[in-house]
């Protein structure tokens, strides 16, 4: 398939980063992962446990626009059982950032100075457990240079250069995997555990890139992939499972 939104690629990115995970549970953040998570299941990973968001375990696989009183619950969750999954490892989250650096030092807490910050965000939440418990994955909409910076203003997420430094205790579980942006795919098989190039979404450019990151990438000097199309049978889903394609409007307008 040619010609597609860019958001239908960073579905399948999303999509994808779930593939062969076994029996986890997943957490999306965002329109474009819940839609990936459900393609996912859909295909070629059906033992994937999906959630409302709140406290159940879902049966079946609704639309990312379903009403909650259209959701059919298979178990019921409590918050604090939430935790016993986190810390058993049997759970992978795909988180947003608002801003993410070149070892994976995830924010989404504030922008600017501790002292005075100019922008309160959600807070830290869960990321920091998240991050040191289990494969954990982020999802930038909008990539530039203010959300790919050099480094994070508060540390919600535990790169990798802050768990190596903080010893066995951190590294034990931690597993940094994918960022998905409207960009391209990166992962963390760069120097130390740095970012790296995996593939870049079609008409993205090298120079596109680098304009929009403020630090350096590994990857960019060698042959770098064009980030995979969904088949005819994934598309086919995305239509039934966002019809109102909302997909597209998580993403900046051209």
């Amino acid at each position: 398939m040619s010609d597609l939104p860019i958001a239908d690629y960073c579905v399948i990115a999303c999509s994808d980063s779930w593939r062969d995970c076994g029996e986890v549970m997943i957490s999306p953040f965002g329109s474009v992962p819940g839609l990936g998570a459900r393609i996912a299941k859909s295909t070629h990973s059906p033992d994937i446990v999906l959630t409302d968001g709140e406290a159940a375990l879902s049966f079946g696989i609704k639309p990312i626009n379903a009403r909650s009183d259209e959701l059919v619950r298979e178990a019921y969750v409590p918050y604090k059982s939430i935790f016993s999954v986190v810390w058993s490892g049997r759970r992978q989250i795909m988180m947003m950032a608002s801003q993410v650096d070149q070892f994976g030092n995830q924010n989404i807490s504030a922008i600017g100075p501790r002292e005075k910050p100019k922008a309160q965000l959600v807070g830290v939440r869960g990321a920091p457990g998240n991050s040191l418990n289990h494969p954990t994955s982020y999802w930038v909409p909008d990539h530039n240079s203010r959300s790919f910076v050099a480094a994070v203003d508060v540390v919600c997420g535990v790169g990798n250069d802050r768990a190596r430094g903080a010893g066995v205790g951190a590294t034990r579980f931690h597993d940094l995997r994918v960022v998905v942006s409207n960009l391209g795919v990166f992962d963390f098989a760069g120097p130390d555990g740095s970012m790296k190039v995996r593939s870049l979404h079609p008409g993205v450019t090298i120079d596109q890139v680098r304009d929009a990151t403020a630090f350096p990438l590994a990857g960019l000097d060698g042959e770098i992939a064009e980030t995979r199309a969904p088949s005819e049978d994934e598309y086919a889903l995305m239509q039934t499972l966002d019809p109102k394609g909302l997909r597209h409007k998580e993403l900046p307008q051209q």
